[in-house]
């Protein structure tokens, strides 16, 4: 088999895998929304528990579930989302608990209704967003840095991710979030890390055993000089490894990278040719 047979194998692999770890059944969700506007998709299991805490939501009709239809504004929402968050926590049914918050919308550039705590946002099937950027190592030869979750983290423990890839909390962006998680997962400074060249958004959705990942991913790449090492510093990665396109090809190939990575490290593959996949 030559090296471009190869290539497109593997690819095909990894195309066949993320699409096996994202089933979603519309049909098993209701729109979760907020003054009529949707702003997750709830797995109908979950509205049946938020159902019997009282309050929490309004009656399902036309595949739709209103979340605190008794709460006209704000900051009454946010009252309310903290204490639905702890009693869900209390509950067992979240885990990983971050104190962050999370906004609650229907769009990144929306007035956010409320915002929650992260960890909860999965539970209701939120719709939330996240920066991740391809370490592109400088030189003639392709190369990137790739990273390996820490096996503490509440979701994908001990799977290889992006260089950097984080949340964007409430009251940030994704640039100001990519340029943050740089300097505390791979210890890039902020102006390198400034530099980053912004590739468009990846839209994710699919049920996890948390409810659903709904999530728009901005990708990134950031071209480092061939002698920078990164070095972690908040604790949230094992290690970092400096790796080839063929490398890089098993490892997704062997499902060993989070599908939202997976996607952001395809598609910078295939924008600079070195690997085959469609569009």
């Amino acid at each position: 088999m030559s090296e471009s047979d190869s290539r497109t194998s593997r690819t095909s692999k990894i195309l066949a895998g993320i699409a096996a770890r994202s089933p979603f059944d519309p049909a098993a969700h209701l729109r979760l929304t907020v003054e009529g506007a949707q702003v997750g998709w709830l797995p109908r299991r979950h509205a049946a528990i938020l159902a019997g805490m009282g309050g929490m939501v309004g009656p399902q009709g036309q595949g739709a579930v209103a979340l605190l239809p008794g709460c006209a504004d704000t900051p009454a929402r946010n009252v309310a989302l903290a204490g639905l968050a702890r009693q869900l926590a209390d509950m067992g049914h979240v885990r990983g608990w971050r104190d962050e918050l999370f906004a609650v919308t229907p769009a990144l550039d929306a007035l956010p209704y409320g915002v929650i705590e992260r960890a909860a946002a999965r539970f209701l099937g939120l719709l939330t967003f996240a920066s991740h950027m391809n370490g592109i190592v400088e030189g003639a030869t392709p190369a990137l840095w790739i990273s390996r979750r820490s096996p503490a983290k509440a979701v994908d423990p001990g799977m290889w991710d992006n260089l950097v890839a984080g949340g964007v909390p409430a009251g940030s962006d994704p640039l100001e979030t990519l340029v943050r998680e740089c300097d505390e997962e791979s210890g890039i400074p902020p102006a390198l890390a400034a530099r980053a060249e912004a590739h468009g958004v990846i839209d994710v959705l699919r049920e996890i055993p948390e409810g659903v990942q709904w999530e728009r991913v901005y990708a990134y790449d950031l071209l480092l000089p061939a002698d920078f090492v990164p070095h972690n510093r908040d604790g949230e990665v094992a290690e970092h490894r400096h790796t080839g396109p063929a490398a890089l090809l098993d490892i997704m190939a062997a499902r060993a990278m989070t599908v939202d990575a997976t996607l952001v490290t395809l598609d910078a593959l295939r924008r600079r040719g070195w690997a085959d996949v469609q569009p």
